[in-house]
């Protein structure tokens, strides 16, 4: 069993942001990730459990393999 941790995507999988520049999971998805960086920060992770949801979610969406 190996124990790697998942990669966000890889460099033949990068999803294409609106500008057709490679889109980076750091700037993907702003408003969910807004919310769930306010969230963590003010009421802890396992208080946010839906906005970490909904962001991973967002990501997902995007393209992203998370």
């Amino acid at each position: 069993m190996s124990s790697t941790a998942p990669a966000a995507t890889t460099p033949s999988s990068t999803p294409i942001g609106k500008d057709g520049k490679p889109l980076k999971p750091c700037c993907a998805c702003p408003e969910t990730k807004k919310a769930r960086d306010h969230c963590v920060f003010t009421n802890g992770e396992e208080n946010c459990l839906e906005l970490i949801k909904a962001h991973q979610q967002c990501l997902r969406d995007l393209g992203f393999k998370i």
